[in-house]
C-alpha cells in the first residue's frame, strides 16, 4: 500500500505540472487533527480547474494515480441525482486500498469552494488566489444543543413511527417495519443519545459521520442495549429490538429534558401501551 506521503506527492505532482489545475484543496478526516489515522481514510482532494470540459471528456488521466478497482463518477449518473452543480467527483479505489475522492471545480467558483466545508485546508495556490489559508476545523460538526421545539420533535417523530413499525410486524410485513426500524426510529435514537454525549462534554465534539464515535462516549451497558436495536430479520427478534429501542429512548430522552429544562412528552405511555397491545393481540 502506498504511504501517505507517496500519495501526496503524487496528488500534488500530477497538479504542479498541469497549467489547468491552478489551487488544490483537501478535505476531510485528513485535515482533522481530532480523528485518528487509518489506512482505510481516503484522500478528499479538489483540484480547482480552468477547464473543466477537458477533464470530463476522457477518463483517461485519472489513470496516472494508480490502477483502480473500481470507480463512481456521481455526476454521470442516472440513478442517483447530482448534487455538486457545476462540479464534478470522481471516487476510486486502487488495488493497493488507497482511495481518492477527487472532485473538479470550476475557477470562478473557488469562493464558493473555500467556503463548502470548514474541514479545509489549501495544499497548493499557484497564483495566490487564497491569500488567507483556511484552518481546518470540525467546529461545525459538533452535536449541537437542540431547541425545545427540535427536541419534541425528535420525540414524536420517535413515537410516532414506532407504531408503523408495529403495524408492520402485525400484518407480517418484515420489509416494512425493517425500514421504518432502520430509517426513521433509530435515527431518532441515535440523535437523543448524541445530545446525551453533547450535555457530557458541553457540546465540545463530533461524533462523526454516521455517529461512528458515539460508542466511545457510551457507558457499556447502553452501547450494548444499542447494538440489540440491530435485529436478525424476524417478527419477534424485531419486537424485541423495537421495545429496547423504546426503553434506551425513554431513558436517554428523560435525561436530556431533565438537564436542558425541557419536559418529556406523556404520549410516550400511551403509544409503549397501544404498541404492547398490538404484540399481544398479534403474537
Amino acid at each position: 500500500m502506498r504511504t501517505e506521503q507517496e500519495m501526496m506527492d503524487l496528488i500534488l505532482t500530477f497538479a504542479e505540472n498541469d497549467a489547468r489545475i491552478r489551487v488544490v484543496g483537501m478535505e476531510g478526516s485528513r485535515t482533522n487533527v481530532n480523528v485518528p489515522k487509518d489506512r482505510f481514510q481516503d484522500y478528499d482532494i479538489t483540484y480547482i480547474v480552468t477547464d473543466m470540459g477537458s477533464f470530463i471528456q476522457d477518463d483517461g488521466w485519472l489513470d496516472y494515480f494508480g490502477k483502480r478497482i473500481i470507480m463512481q463518477k456521481p455526476e454521470a449518473m442516472e440513478l442517483f441525482p447530482p448534487e455538486l452543480g457545476n462540479w464534478f467527483s470522481y471516487l476510486m479505489l486502487f488495488e493497493d486500498g488507497n482511495r481518492i475522492d477527487l472532485t473538479l471545480v470550476p475557477i470562478d467558483e473557488l469562493e464558493l469552494y473555500l467556503h463548502s466545508d470548514t474541514l479545509l485546508t489549501v495544499l497548493l495556490d499557484k497564483d495566490g488566489r487564497v491569500p488567507v489559508k483556511p484552518i481546518p476545523t470540525d467546529a461545525s460538526y459538533h452535536v449541537s444543543k437542540p431547541s425545545a421545539q427540535v427536541y419534541d420533535d425528535c420525540c414524536n417523530e420517535f413515537w410516532w413511527v414506532s407504531t408503523y413499525v408495529a403495524k408492520g410486524l402485525c400484518r407480517g410485513e418484515i420489509l416494512f417495519a425493517m425500514e421504518h426500524l432502520n430509517s426513521y426510529v433509530r435515527p431518532m435514537l441515535l440523535t437523543m443519545l448524541s445530545w446525551q454525549v453533547g450535555i457530557h462534554t458541553n457540546f465540545s465534539l463530533s461524533v462523526g459521520k454516521s455517529y461512528k464515535y458515539l460508542g466511545n462516549y457510551l457507558d457499556e451497558n447502553t452501547w450494548n442495549q444499542l447494538l440489540k436495536t440491530f435485529p436478525k430479520c424476524s417478527v419477534s427478534d424485531i419486537w424485541d429490538a423495537l421495545l429496547v429501542c423504546h426503553s434506551l429512548f425513554r431513558q436517554s430522552g428523560i435525561y436530556v429534558a431533565e438537564r436542558l429544562g425541557y419536559t418529556y412528552p406523556d404520549y410516550d405511555q400511551n403509544v409503549s401501551r397501544y404498541i404492547q397491545k398490538l404484540r399481544e393481540s398479534c403474537s
